[in-house]
Order: structure tokens, then sequence, then C-alpha cells
């Protein structure tokens, strides 16, 4: 979606842009409603859930 090397998402997870989840396996997975906010260029809020 973001058309960047998936490392770039790492670091934009790691930077605060987006919040990832981990899956069982080791895998990141990103709320849509924060990765649509970022392709649109909304600053992304992140929840402390």
């Amino acid at each position: 979606m973001f058309r960047v090397d998936p490392k770039t998402v790492t670091r934009w997870a790691k930077a605060g842009k987006l919040t990832s989840i981990r899956t069982l396996g080791g895998h990141r997975r990103y709320r849509e409603s924060e990765v649509r906010a970022l392709l649109a260029g909304i600053p992304a809020q992140r929840s402390e859930d």
C-alpha cells in the first residue's frame, strides 16, 4: 500500500508513526485505520490500549 520497502514500514513503527501488533509467529500487523491515516497524511495518534 505504501510502495516502500517493508523495512521502512518497520522503521516507521519503531518511530511511533504506526502501532504494530506482533503475532505469535513474530510477524507485525498494523491497524487499518492508522495505515489509511498515514496514507492520507494525517498525523497518527497512538492509542494506549
